[in-house]
This record gives structure tokens, sequence and C-alpha cells, in this order.
């Protein structure tokens, strides 16, 4: 199960608002329900907002309903509290149907050496 969180932050608080993601994604991730978390910015090129994607894996749908009823208020007041309306967040869960995964190392070995 992934919960994606899509954040908008005003460019002059992209670097406090910047700041303050990393802390919150390790008390997101200090949390039972998450696994991992991959933090990717958004190449948006705009001079007036920077742009964030978190991708939050848990464990199950049963840890997403949890998350969202017993913690999600407390977590998502921290950033308004902080910030007010200096930036904007859109949420999704996505449910994988298929993982690949790729070994270059593995298809290096394998393969024979270029010739000259």
């Amino acid at each position: 199960m992934i919960y994606e969180v899509t954040l908008h932050a005003r460019a002059e608080i992209a670097g406090a608002y910047l700041a303050w993601l990393h802390e919150h994604i390790a008390d997101m991730l200090a949390l039972p329900y998450f696994e991992s978390a991959e933090l990717c910015a958004l190449e948006s090129g705009s001079n007036i907002e920077r742009s964030w994607c978190v991708r939050y894996r848990l464990h199950d749908r049963a840890a997403l309903d949890d998350y969202l009823r017993e913690h999600a208020p407390r977590m998502r007041a921290a950033g308004i509290a902080r910030f007010g309306d200096a930036f904007r967040a859109e949420r999704r869960v996505l449910t994988p149907h298929m993982v690949v995964q790729v070994s270059r190392a593995q298809d290096a070995q394998e393969r024979p050496p270029l010739s000259r």
C-alpha cells in the first residue's frame, strides 16, 4: 500500500518547509504503520512555488486506516500550525499491482565484455 502526498510550498518558505518535511517524514516513519518513505522533488520550473512528492509504503490497508484515524489529524495540523496557508497538500492512495526490479550488477556480470 502506498500513501502518496504531493506538497506545494511558496518559494519564500521552500527552504524552511523542506527542512521541516525531513523531520516530519522521520516522525511518520517512527509510527508503527510505515515501512519506508521516498521523497522526490517535482521538476516544475516554477518561480512561485516548490513541490515535492512523498511516497510512504505501509504494511497494508488496515495500517493506513489506523494512521488516518489515529494520527493524521495531528500530523497534518503540525504543518498548518507552522506554515499556515503558505503550502498545500494533495493526497492519494495507490495499491501496487506489480513491482519490477532490475539488478544491473548481475546483468553486467552475465554480459560478455564489449569488443573494440
